[in-house]
């Protein structure tokens, strides 16, 4: 442990802090010793991974914890497809070695630079009635401790921790490493095409229940609406990847460089937003290709942005859109970046976004050097008629008082810290704003 001058900011560049120190321990042993220091003192710990979070919920004046040092495969049970990886993992180290392994998760988001335990502590999620969010995949886990001792949770053990700690937000103790219930390793078919918004969320709910992952992009300003539909095949479907020159026209020179463009003409002149998202809009033509799962499901982001997401019940994604829709029709702000919809099945997760039922996400974002005009907060009081939960590592406002009706294992959470973590050193600002210290 050693004292730092650095200035640590997110990926996002909206929340930055100053640790007292930093702390990048080689292995679990100098992890452990850390903490004990740390109680001692009386200094609280953060672990942060990528800083993939639009919240402050790695945030801290105390000690700075990274994981960089507890990566990899540690275990691999052929009869099971059960992996066992350090927690400072990154998904996009992690996907290609399960690949190696004939293994793959079953589920991932679209982006792929978190760390194994940032994801499943904010419950990032993919897309899918029939599938659930990474934390599912989730058979076991390790924590260590304030006192530095180290905790093993599962189904099995210690399994009202393990009901907590799959989206443990950081303030149960440090995720040291993680045990996943893989799947073979699978491709997937991807139909992307442009439609028109309301007949989309006329169709929604047959499109989810006809496809195994369905991905909505609707750019505001407009009624369009890039659809993904992506299916699962065997390894007998002759579709083929897209070719290079494609992947890099849509991914690098489309999608990440002309958008990057379309953002900073749009942060000089923002009347120029509504005619440029109907040029983004019609950019990214129809394609179909077949690919690896991980492949198909992430992509590269390189354009930054801020976002707010929430989880509301799958009925209520049409009524949310529309009344989203309607509010920035009524104002003056400038939404270059598309609105993202998604949807997930029902977990048994305590803090899920997912827990107890099925869900549509929707996605505001923003680019990160303009200001959002009032729509985080116009679209947190439209969901807010719509039982929405916010995803974790997304802005909101919301404290306890507000979460603790969304969530009916919300105080049985609260048990389980003060338990683990009576001294309250796994926390912040944000962290006690969430849990209601």
């Amino acid at each position: 442990m050693s004292p730092t001058e650095t200035t640590w900011t997110n990926w996002g560049r909206n929340q930055t802090c100053r640790p007292a120190e930093v702390a990048l321990p080689r292995d679990v042993d100098e992890l452990r010793a850390t903490l004990a220091r740390s109680r001692a003192r009386g200094i609280p710990v953060r672990a942060v991974g990528s800083g993939h979070s639009f919240t402050p919920v790695a945030v801290t004046d105390g000690v700075q914890l990274r994981l960089d040092h507890l990566t990899g495969i540690t275990a691999f049970d052929a009869a099971t497809g059960r992996v066992t990886v350090g927690a400072g993992t990154p998904l996009h180290v992690l996907n290609p070695a399960l690949q190696a392994l004939g293994l793959a998760l079953p589920n991932l988001g679209d982006i792929d630079r978190q760390t194994i335990s940032g994801a499943i502590a904010t419950g990032t999620h993919g897309s899918g009635l029939r599938r659930q969010g990474i934390a599912s995949a989730v058979s076991g886990l390790t924590l260590a401790l304030a006192d530095g001792s180290l905790l093993r949770c599962s189904a099995d053990t210690e399994p009202e921790v393990f009901g907590a700690a799959r989206v443990g937000l950081g303030a149960l103790g440090v995720v040291t490493e993680v045990e996943l219930q893989c799947v073979p390793a699978f491709r997937i078919r991807a139909r992307e095409f442009s439609a028109d918004l309301t007949h989309v969320l006329s169709t929604v709910a047959e499109d989810v229940e006809a496809h195994d992952h369905v991905d909505m992009h609707w750019f505001p300003h407009t009624s369009r609406v890039l659809v993904k539909h992506n299916d699962d095949v065997g390894p007998d479907d002759p579709g083929r990847p897209l070719p290079r020159w494609r992947a890099a026209l849509d991914d690098d020179v489309l999608a990440n460089g002309f958008f990057e463009l379309v953002n900073r003409v749009g942060t000089r002149w923002p009347r120029s937003v509504p005619g440029t998202a109907q040029v983004a809009a019609r950019a990214l033509s129809a394609r179909e290709f077949t690919d690896d799962s991980w492949k198909v499901f992430c992509s590269p982001r390189r354009v930054r942005f801020r976002e707010s997401e929430y989880a509301v019940p799958l009925a209520s994604v049409g009524p949310v859109v529309a009344a989203l829709r309607a509010w920035i029709d009524r104002h003056d702000v400038a939404l270059p970046f598309p609105v993202e919809l998604r949807f997930t099945g029902a977990d048994d997760i305590w803090l899920s976004t997912a827990h107890e039922r099925d869900n549509a996400y929707v996605a505001v974002h923003q680019y990160h050097r303009m200001d959002d005009g009032g729509v985080f907060a116009a679209f947190e009081a439209i969901v807010a008629e719509h039982a929405g939960r916010p995803h974790w590592g997304k802005l909101h406002t919301l404290g306890a008082d507000r979460l603790r009706p969304l969530y009916p294992r919300f105080d049985d959470f609260r048990m389980v810290r003060d338990r683990l973590d009576p001294d309250r050193t796994f926390t912040n600002a944000h962290v006690r704003h969430l849990l209601g210290d």
